[in-house]
């Protein structure tokens, strides 16, 4: 896939955009679709809408519910069992960043590079930025955490919206237009610092550990981006994540260690089980790598130049959006085709989520769409 790139004014000086998602005129024909198994069955169980989602923003799921935003200003809390809204707000403002929350608080950052936090539908305070942010907010214990696109980690009072302490890598001058690592462990806050992963203590942002997951390759700056991309995988203490189109590594997180690393051509997120790892290269082929070691379990070509977005483990099978609305359940085991499902004809956004036992997608129009196995 072409990337394409913009310069935009940060206060730390000029940075460019690189864009993960844009497609170029000429871009391959889809794979025709593969035949599927039909042994799985689901049922969509309820829809929503939240207004057109013109670039991602993630959902929040917390206790039972999920948190969805548009770029349009729209914050939605729905309950995840019926889809019907608990709060619904409407910002004067756009929205480039979200959702992040506990629960509890919720955060967005919007286009006027604000960070927002949400209770009970209200907005509760406002915080403004230095330089964009294109990844949602972290929320937890009691603080906001913003990851900015100059690589700055700033940690604000969940209450009151004071920063506590800001931390800043300097790394290449581009970065990219998309979400980027920011997540928890333990009492260690996980940071993607261009092709590095870091383990801050929340408390002060002092750092705890840094390791390398990618270097930096190629002439020019585009071809040297390898920032960590959100959409890690969790499972004890290990941690699995993908450096931009260069790499899928995993990381002993307690140690900072860096277990093994394989070479990826991928820009979203990953998934996994207690034996794999699973996630989709920019061109839609999806891998499953083993967890312990990293070898390639299976490879499935059959979705390929289908824009596929990160994949969620449901169940069986693995779960991955396209940008014709499709959701493609694929076997966890090998990944042989079990079930297609067609939302709304619009692009999934994002990537899909699990509310209990509830599927929830997002589509580029604004559809959201519950799905439970029957």
């Amino acid at each position: 896939m072409m990337q394409t790139w913009v310069r935009v004014g940060l206060v730390s000086g000029l940075l460019a955009l690189v864009s993960a998602c844009s497609g170029t005129p000429d871009k391959p024909k889809p794979a025709p679709l593969p035949a599927v198994s039909g042994e799985l069955a689901i049922q969509k169980v309820w829809t929503n809408a939240v207004g057109p989602v013109t670039s991602p923003l993630l959902a929040s799921v917390q206790s039972g519910r999920v948190a969805v935003a548009s770029n349009n200003g729209q914050v939605a809390l729905l309950d995840g069992l019926t889809g019907k809204d608990i709060w619904r707000l409407q910002l004067t403002d756009t929205i480039q960043a979200g959702v992040g929350g506990d629960g509890q608080r919720y955060a967005v950052v919007t286009q006027r590079n604000e960070v927002v936090a949400i209770e009970s539908g209200k907005v509760v305070w406002r915080y403004a930025l230095s330089a964009l942010s294109l990844t949602p907010p972290l929320v937890a214990g009691g603080r906001v955490f913003v990851l900015g696109a100059d690589r700055t980690v700033t940690a604000l009072d969940g209450a009151s919206g004071q920063k506590i302490w800001s931390q800043q890598r300097t790394g290449e001058p581009l970065v990219l237009n998309q979400a980027g690592l920011l997540m928890p462990f333990g009492d260690n806050l996980l940071v993607g610092w261009g092709g590095r992963m870091a383990a801050l203590n929340p408390l002060n942002g002092a750092t705890r550990w840094e390791t390398l997951l990618a270097t930096s390759r190629g002439t020019n700056e585009v071809e040297r981006l390898v920032d960590l991309v959100a959409g890690a995988d969790r499972l004890g203490n290990t941690v699995c994540a993908r450096a931009f189109q260069s790499a899928v590594a995993c990381v002993d997180a307690t140690r900072g260690s860096n277990l093994w690393s394989r070479t990826s051509q991928g820009h979203t997120g990953l998934a996994g089980d207690e034996s794999l790892i699973f996630g989709a290269e920019s061109d839609s082929k999806v891998h499953a790598w083993q967890r312990q070691g990293g070898q390639t379990a299976w490879s499935q070509e059959g979705l390929r130049f289908r824009g596929l977005s990160a994949p969620l483990v449901l169940g069986r099978s693995v779960v991955l959006g396209d940008s014709d609305g499709l959701l493609h359940f694929l076997s966890r085991q090998d990944g042989k085709p079990l079930l297609r499902v067609a939302t709304d004809g619009s692009a999934i956004v994002g990537r899909p989520v699990a509310v209990d036992q509830t599927l929830v997608v997002v589509t580029r129009t604004g559809g959201v769409f519950g799905y439970r196995p029957q």
